[in-house]
């Protein structure tokens, strides 16, 4: 447990149970059931662990919302958190700030291409509503296409694009989206049996869906270049560079949503990188870009998209667009990553460490059918039988089997990321190879549960 001075264990414990006590009463959450929830507390964090309100250290293998890639309280971003807040705190998004146009050049010096014009928000959410209602602006067009099996936010606009069931309560069949299925291919709908074969039948579906919604209705195409809460499917050598053919083709707004996937979670600044020469029109980031330290997102545009607004104002922004502690904090992580090679980091221990130690887990557990991934970015589909492919828990829910999994984790000191039947192994990119080891032992433990529900 981490204390300050004068701060006793029985000290945090008491301010931890109140803190329960006020949110159980006050406290709205998301995505819950608000009766049948016992949130858990966390009273400290530190590099790749936090601490709950018990005082028990947890290893952070869900980097909370796959967003802390370089840790939790780094000690340069907190200092340059501390060090704005004492000289701006804030300012509106029409003036000119430091910190602001620092995190922007930094961002842009990055962005693959020529994507060197960047459009701040308040998180992943907002950013992809904005790269819409940009790409419809610029093309006059308005539908938008995604993939099912994608997450891109909880706002109107993105949670109509998203292809995972969080979308239905919320769809109402009117906002201009039409879904494709993207390829997959351990549970193909294309009846594919190799990569090449995925690749190219999901890009003949690609190409008949616009050709049936027609292309010139198509403002863009939506994609995270490797899906991050719906299963972090890699995608195969050539489909997205495929999508950037078809795009071009019709004159369609390629987007690729890097929420989740950038700054570092794949071993790459941005995952689309991965893909020799595919280059988005528009990108949109948030999470990694300053490890959530405090709340920010954006797009990064490229030139012709952005000339479209050289004498005609873009309609759209926020009260918040740029705000200085965030993009203090933005500066600091990036130059963090870049001075502590954190990025090299997460590709090489997920090289060399955490992808290897993984597939001996799906070797040794019958309950675990695939293991895929890059970098610090896994997910290990759970199955009741690897022949037939069965889930674990229902697309859309949860299972016994799931609950009791992620519980032994915890219990033996390991925070997961869990969603239907997948657990996500997303460690922060700082990880060290003592650390995923020590993950992997608990896991390997735990999933001995979920064998025990196999066939």
């Amino acid at each position: 447990m981490i204390l300050s001075d004068g701060i006793t264990p029985d000290d945090v414990r008491t301010a931890a149970a109140r803190a329960y006590e006020l949110d159980r009463e006050h406290v709205f959450h998301s995505w819950a059931a608000q009766a049948h929830i016992t949130p858990m507390t966390i009273t400290a964090a530190q590099g790749c662990y936090v601490w709950d309100g018990d005082g028990n250290r947890l290893l952070d293998f869900s980097s909370q919302m796959v967003n802390t890639n370089i840790g939790h309280q780094h000690p340069k971003v907190v200092a340059a958190v501390q060090e704005q807040a004492g000289r701006l705190c804030t300012v509106a998004p029409q003036y000119v700030n430091d910190a602001r146009s620092e995190a922007a050049r930094l961002i842009a010096q990055r962005t693959p291409g020529a994507l060197n014009k960047i459009f701040f928000t308040n998180g992943g959410a907002d950013a992809v509503e904005h790269a819409v209602r940009m790409a419809r602006l610029h093309t006059g067009r308005y539908k938008v296409l995604s993939r099912y099996r994608s997450y891109h936010g909880g706002t109107e606009t993105a949670i109509n694009l998203t292809g995972d069931p969080r979308r239905w309560p919320n769809d109402h069949g009117n906002s201009g989206v039409v879904h494709f299925f993207g390829p997959f291919l351990y549970r193909s709908q294309f009846h594919s049996s190799t990569e090449a074969e995925e690749t190219e039948r999901a890009l003949v579906h690609l190409e008949q869906t616009i050709l049936f919604e027609g292309p010139d209705t198509i403002a863009a195409i939506i994609l995270e270049s490797v899906p991050g809460t719906a299963g972090i499917m890699v995608p195969p050598p050539g489909y997205l560079a495929g999508v950037r053919a078809l795009c071009d083709e019709h004159g369609i707004v390629f987007i690729a949503d890097e929420v989740m996937s950038g700054f570092g979670r794949t071993g790459k600044w941005f995952a689309i990188e991965h893909f020799e020469g595919v280059v988005p029109d528009l990108l949109t980031f948030a999470k990694g870009v300053n490890s959530g330290y405090v709340p920010l997102g954006g797009v990064a545009i490229s030139p012709e998209i952005a000339a479209s607004f050289d004498d005609r104002p873009y309609p759209g922004g926020l009260t918040y667009s740029g705000h200085p502690l965030a993009t203090a904090a933005a500066v600091a992580t990036i130059n963090a990553m870049r001075d502590e090679r954190i990025v090299e980091n997460a590709a090489d221990v997920g090289a060399r460490v955490l992808g290897p130690g993984l597939r001996k887990l799906g070797q040794r557990h019958p309950s675990v059918g695939e293991v895929r991934g890059a970098g610090v970015f896994w997910a290990l589909e759970l199955v009741r039988d690897k022949t037939t492919r069965e889930p674990l828990a229902p697309y859309g829910g949860t299972g016994p089997a799931m609950t009791e999994v992620v519980a032994a984790c915890r219990a033996a000191g390991l925070l997961m990321f869990v969603n239907f039947n997948r657990l996500h192994v997303v460690p922060p990119c700082v990880v060290t190879d003592a650390e995923v080891k020590e993950g992997l032992s608990i896991l390997d433990d735990a999933l001995t549960l979920a064998d025990r529900h196999t066939v």
